[in-house]
């Protein structure tokens, strides 16, 4: 095995996966799985009575909308920033026209 490499177990729902990843992305690999256990035992609270298979599903569901809306808000925060480059652009070239 590659030195850099690792092998580390994350917890999901009780069950234990082993993941090979690099060992600089093992604080992310470690807070991710901390992510989706907190959402999972969210889901057992909110929804008792549901097995297992119920509560990942929800809990993949709310963390796949979570991240498209991340992205959509990150997509139009870059949009405004373009935007406002843009705007900048312009107003520099209108000053230099007025003082030619």
């Amino acid at each position: 095995m590659n030195e850099d490499k690792i092998t580390i177990r994350i917890n999901v729902a009780d069950r234990y996966y082993p993941i090979t990843i690099k060992r600089s992305d093992e604080e992310s690999f470690r807070e991710v799985g901390k992510q989706i256990n907190d959402v999972y035992l969210k889901m057992c609270q909110l929804f008792p009575g549901k097995d297992s298979q119920d509560y990942l599903a929800m809990t993949l569901l709310q963390m796949v909308i979570k991240s498209q809306q991340t992205e959509k808000q990150t997509q139009f925060e870059e949009f405004v920033k373009k935007i406002e480059q843009l705007d900048k652009t312009i107003e520099d070239f209108l000053v230099i026209e007025q003082v030619l």
